[in-house]
This record gives C-alpha cells, sequence and structure tokens, in this order.
C-alpha cells in the first residue's frame, strides 16, 4: 500500500465515521436544532466522499445546494418558529415510532440489496476531465430529467413547508370578520413600560 492510498483510506474512515455519527445524531438527539446542525455535518461528508471520488463538480454542488441552501432553509425556518411550550405528550406514541423502524430497516434492506447487486469494477474508459460538467448537464436534462424535476419540486415544498412554520404563531384562532383587515393578520401583542421608570427629563 502506497502513501497516497493510505491517506485515502483513513480519510475514508474518518469521512465515514463522521457521516454515520452526524445522521445517528439526526435522528436520536430531541433538539431540533442540534438535528438540524448535524444534517449539515452530513452533508459535508457526503461532499468529502465526492471529492475522494474525484467528483470534484459533485461536490461542490452538495455544499452549494443542500448546505447553503436546503439546511440553512430548515434551520431558518425552526429559527423563526420559536416555539417555547413542551410538546405535549401523543397518545400510543410507540405506533409512530415502530412504523419508523420498520420504514428504515426496509431502506436499508432496499439499499443493502442494490449495494450488493451492483457491479463496482472499474470504468476502462479515460477520465472525461475538464468535460465532467458538460457531461452531467447533458445526463440531467436527458436521461435524468424526471429526478431532476422531482427534486426541484421536493426543494419548493421544503421552501413552503419552512413559510408555514414560521408563520404558523401569527395565524389568527377566529375568522376575521368582512371589510378592508380581512386578508390581515393580527401583530404580536408588545409590552408597554412604565412611566415610573423614564427619566424625569423625558416627561
Amino acid at each position: 500500500m502506497t502513501l497516497a492510498e493510505g491517506v485515502q483510506l483513513v480519510a475514508f474512515g474518518i469521512l465515514t465515521a463522521m457521516m454515520l455519527g452526524s445522521a445517528l445524531g439526526v435522528v436520536l438527539l430531541s433538539n431540533i436544532v442540534y438535528s438540524a446542525f448535524l444534517l449539515g455535518g452530513v452533508f459535508i461528508s457526503i461532499s468529502g466522499l465526492y471529492v475522494l471520488l474525484n467528483a470534484g463538480f459533485v461536490a461542490a454542488a452538495q455544499v452549494l445546494i443542500y448546505v447553503g441552501a436546503v439546511n440553512v432553509l430548515i434551520l431558518f425556518g425552526i429559527m423563526l418558529v420559536n416555539k417555547k411550550e413542551a410538546f405535549p405528550e401523543v397518545p400510543r406514541a410507540w405506533i409512530g415510532r415502530a412504523a419508523t423502524a420498520i420504514v428504515c430497516i426496509g431502506l436499508f434492506a432496499l439499499l443493502s440489496t442494490m449495494v450488493l447487486g451492483t457491479s463496482w469494477t472499474l470504468s476502462t474508459e479515460p477520465a472525461v476531465g475538464d468535460g465532467a460538467t458538460v457531461l452531467i448537464g447533458i445526463h440531467l436534462f436527458s436521461d435524468f430529467l424526471l429526478p431532476f424535476e422531482l427534486a426541484s419540486v421536493l426543494l419548493l415544498m421544503a421552501l413552503v413547508g419552512a413559510i408555514i412554520l414560521a408563520r404558523r404563531e401569527y395565524i389568527p384562532d377566529e375568522p376575521s370578520v368582512d371589510g378592508p383587515d380581512a386578508l390581515t393578520l393580527p401583530e404580536r401583542k408588545r409590552e408597554l413600560v412604565s412611566a415610573s421608570g423614564a427619566d424625569a427629563s423625558d416627561l
């Protein structure tokens, strides 16, 4: 084993451990803010794996789109909601957890079957080099057009969901009256400062 192969193997182990640890933290931590930050760690680890595969364009796209857009959007949605009250206990919560475990096990089995059934032999064709960006664009808008458009729809759904979560506390409990104020939302109540605490020169 050469020095370059050893460095690649060590980097692969570190990135894999970082990705798996961050993914477990996203699922197991109860604090949603920590989960969102760890999700960014997962995305960065995946981009590091792309760098090891000499896929620099995909690694840059991973950081720009998922870390710089999706993860930041999730954090903005979480911070704008600012829920201070504790969530009530959900009756029969074990049913949801069991269903989640079944789905996760099914996805793991499906991905394991795909990994074991895929031929991982290296291609003998010459490397594309600087033309990789052009080749990726051709494949995105020809062979993989439908998954590409579905990904954009998912990003739009994430954006709309973050906006809805951020505006949830401003939705009025009672329907507004008819008239010019029918489409306006009530403002948050402001605390009034007593005049006794003000300076006498300001009175």
